[in-house]
């Protein structure tokens, strides 16, 4: 199930009803439905060309053997807004070729014990992301403004996304299915994402804080630029993969 938010239409350099950041626009709206965009340094279909031609870095030896897991079979209570998937994301344009969120076996099994400890406190996991291929990450942060690279991974080392050990994600209510408000959107490139921001309501970093104990206690990481973004422990122990989500059965299957 992808759960689907209405959003306005952004623009760079005109947005009625929002507010212009610099060469970004943001939604007046509430954080949940929020769409943070950037203009592209370039146009995004001739980078995801350039991005799709490109060579991922060499990997050393000895890594674990990829084992991607497709977290919708794993439980009924992930539910997902993989906004890469369509046009309501930071570059306006879809940059998957599907709707699915993957992760190692490993990560996926303790983001399931995750879930396990927040039913309790009356919450779910909506996912915006998992494993993604290295060409999109190089795509990032080709078409990113340079101001705006510490939001995003630079790709010669590849990313925490790009070894199945990285996942975005958020709360949602089990009783009325809503996302719960955090202090900012997801994506958004200003300090309201910080894991530390101040700002809010008391609510909202109240929120923030119950997903990041129950992440921390299963091993995974916060990062300090983001909330939403969490790294599994052994991500180290797995390669950077440029794998299309429509291969994924047949390359690690």
């Amino acid at each position: 199930m992808t759960l689907r938010f209405p959003v306005f239409v952004l623009t760079a350099g005109l947005f009625l009803g929002g507010v212009v950041q610099g060469n970004v626009a943001l939604a007046q709206e509430s954080n949940v439905a929020k769409v943070f965009r950037v203009t592209p340094v370039r146009p995004v279909a001739e980078l995801m060309k350039e991005a799709l031609a490109a060579e991922p870095p060499v990997q050393k030896e000895g890594l674990r053997v990829p084992d991607l897991v497709d977290l919708a079979s794993l439980s009924p209570d992930f539910r997902f807004d993989v906004r890469y998937a369509t046009t309501r994301n930071f570059l306006g344009t879809p940059v998957y070729s599907s709707s699915h969120a993957f992760l190692e076996r490993p990560a996926a099994e303790a983001l399931v014990r995750v879930l396990g400890a927040l039913r309790a406190q009356g919450y779910g996991l909506l996912i915006y992301d998992a494993y993604r291929p290295w060409y999109v990450t190089k795509l990032f942060w080709d078409a990113t403004p340079a101001d705006k690279h510490h939001y995003v991974a630079n790709p010669q080392p590849g990313s925490m996304h790009n070894r199945g050990c990285a996942v975005d994600l958020t709360l949602y209510d089990l009783r009325t299915g809503e996302p719960v408000s955090m202090p900012s959107g997801y994506d958004e490139m200003t300090e309201r994402a910080w894991s530390d921001y101040p700002g809010g309501t008391p609510a909202e970093r109240a929120a923030r804080e119950v997903l990041k104990k129950a992440m921390m206690a299963e091993g995974f990481l916060l990062i300090p630029e983001e909330w939403w973004h969490f790294d599994y422990k052994d991500w180290a122990l797995y390669p950077v993969q440029n794998v299309r989500f429509e291969e994924i059965g047949k390359s690690s299957g």
